[in-house]
């Protein structure tokens, strides 16, 4: 039976980790599939793109990576102490940067007020 992630990750330990995602039913991640003759390319760049803006929310730094036709593999250092220095609004911003609230999906400006910081931290 598979380990639960907060099991494997701890938190206090400034660690290194080699993560692999893999697609499943032979479908493709990127590349051409010789079944269907579909050119998915342009995938790789998405993940790029993913990864960089996922990393630099969060306190983690990509060290190493392979994305293959099928599957990926990471390399990730963990900096648990630099997280630390956020304080509760740097948080709140960095969290609705990835998931922002329907009011600011809603909005044309999408910049992060204070009024949707204090929402958060007033729960």
């Amino acid at each position: 039976m598979p380990t639960p992630r907060k099991a494997q990750v701890s938190k206090h330990i400034n660690g290194h980790y080699h993560c692999i995602s893999r697609a499943v039913r032979r479908a493709f991640l990127c590349g051409v599939d010789k079944q269907s003759g579909c050119n998915y390319e342009h995938r790789r760049q998405w993940i790029l793109d993913r990864l960089e803006l996922l990393a630099g929310q969060f306190s983690v730094e990509v060290c190493a990576y392979a994305i293959m036709s099928n599957h990926y593999h990471l390399v990730l250092h963990v900096d648990y102490e630099h997280s630390l220095t956020w304080d509760a609004e740097e948080v709140v911003k960095r969290w609705c940067t990835l998931f922002p609230p329907q009011a600011l999906k809603d909005s044309d400006d999408k910049q992060i007020d204070t009024e949707v910081v204090n929402a958060y931290l007033h729960v």
